[in-house]
């Protein structure tokens, strides 16, 4: 005879740890780098005024952390969330317990992420530009679109003269000399930068928010079973990293969408090629949506060959190498669009400047020149500092061929193990896998990395079927 249950389910205890990992993370890190924040929400003008001057006289200077009486009350907010998700899936059964537990994450969301994010894009209009944001993701990604509307190629022009040049430590600023995404970052936020503008003001972290928002409603598709579900989009959106991503404007989230919107195009044509409904559309979708996340960043470059097997899944599984090769060019020939988008992004710039766009894009991150990319971050380049094998952070070091025999036996060996088990769990742990391990090895594994790499992690662990537990 089954037990019966009288705790919480699982899913439970992934959303209170993410809200209060969270919670706490994003205190520490307005508490590190925002040192004029009580000030600042108490003087403006739509922060300050949801509270009467003895309210925000009761909360002090000094509080617990994030430290401003509005983001306490976010927290505060988020916690209620938590408490009520427990007692909603205790307390409640069926359909109601569903409406409820989503309605009360989306609550918990908002008050951990897009509240936090919405409180510094009005602190920042009040304090400036270069304030309250990413340097990259937000205050660079908003020249280049000025580049772009000006006529002028981002790749060729340095940042000097924009508010990059007040953001950060003087001696890594070498990033003032180059614009390290791609062109679908700038090309797409281009319309929402001008609506901004009409309307008064502009953030970038606008759209990284809006494309976040419709891949946390898409992703629930990639799984089966309401906790699953339920978990993935709280591992998506309250992943202590990422969602610091999304708070303070870094970029990986808008990567990450197209690749999920790609993932959830490719389930549908799964799912449906025995229905021949939407099939064609289904996967042109697929290889548009991955193009579009390939324009985006180079990080969505390693995904290609693990999307590339998902492509055959309809076919038998390989069990030779020539099998196995044939499958891949097959899945290639299938992801003809991701090319062509591909291609039609990039070419107006390789035709304009392609020194420029070669150098900014991957000289750069590979610290060549006079102003490339510093040692840094948490990888393994740490041993190569710690053992004095070479006198900067700025200086050159062979990591290329650390990636190369590093990474290139595992992709190998992934390949090999996706022609036996292909499907989006095994993909999904091939790549965050091989991502981490190649940016482990790499000059730099930066922390925001770790969050993306996070976010295809736990979309590979909800979607194993082979568990059972839903």
């Amino acid at each position: 005879m089954r037990e019966k249950r009288y705790g919480p389910g699982w899913d439970v205890l992934v959303v209170a740890l993410l809200a209060i990992a969270l919670i706490q993370i994003s205190g520490l890190a307005e508490a590190a780098s925002l040192p004029t924040r009580v000030q600042d929400v108490a003087r403006h003008p739509w922060l300050g005024g949801l509270l009467s001057p003895a309210a925000l006289s009761a909360f002090g200077d000094v509080n617990p952390r994030p430290g401003d009486p509005i983001g306490l009350l976010f927290n505060a907010l988020a916690l209620g969330g938590v408490i009520l998700y427990a007692l909603a899936d205790m307390g409640l059964r069926g359909a109601w317990q569903v409406r409820a537990k989503w309605l009360l994450l989306g609550v918990i969301i908002a008050a951990c992420v897009y509240l936090p994010a919405t409180k510094l894009m009005l602190l920042r209009a009040q304090s400036g530009p270069a304030s309250y944001t990413h340097d990259g993701g937000v205050i660079q990604t908003e020249a280049t679109i000025r580049y772009l509307l000006e006529g002028r190629n981002p790749y060729t022009e340095d940042y000097t003269q924009t508010p990059m040049a007040e953001w950060g430590f003087s001696a890594f600023r070498t990033a003032l000399y180059h614009y390290p995404y791609l062109p679908w970052t700038f090309l797409l936020s281009a319309p929402f930068f001008m609506a901004g503008q009409a309307l008064g003001g502009y953030d970038q972290r606008i759209v990284y928010l809006l494309l976040m928002a419709v891949a946390l409603a898409l992703a629930p598709r990639l799984v089966e079973g309401t906790r699953r579900k339920l978990a993935l989009v709280a591992l998506l959106a309250l992943n202590p990293i990422m969602g610091l991503d999304l708070i303070f404007g870094q970029n990986d989230a808008f990567v990450l969408a197209w690749l999920i919107f790609a993932l959830v195009a490719w389930k549908a044509w799964r799912d449906g090629r025995d229905k021949g409904r939407g099939q064609r559309a289904a996967l042109i979708a697929t290889g548009v949506c991955f193009g579009l996340a390939c324009a985006s960043k180079p990080t969505a470059w390693f995904f290609a060959p693990f999307l590339a097997l998902l492509m055959v899944a309809d076919m038998p599984s390989g069990s030779t190498w020539r099998a196995l090769v044939a499958q891949l060019w097959t899945g290639a020939l299938r992801l003809w669009p991701a090319l062509l988008v591909f291609v039609a992004l990039l070419l107006p710039y390789v035709l304009w400047d392609a020194p420029s766009l070669y150098d900014d894009v991957w000289r750069w991150s590979s610290g060549q020149g006079e102003t490339g990319y510093q040692i840094w971050g948490l990888g393994a380049s740490n041993f190569v500092l710690a053992a004095g094998a070479v006198e900067s952070r700025f200086a050159q070091w062979p990591f290329w061929l650390l990636e190369l025999l590093l990474a290139g036996p595992l992709l190998v060996w992934f390949i090999r193990r996706q022609g036996h088990a292909n499907n989006l769990s095994a993909a999904c742990w091939h790549y965050a896998i091989f991502l981490l391990v190649f940016f482990y090895a790499s000059r730099f594994l930066n922390e925001n990395y770790l969050g993306y790499i996070l976010a295809f992690m736990a979309i590979a662990a909800l979607s194993d079927t082979t568990n059972g537990d839903t």
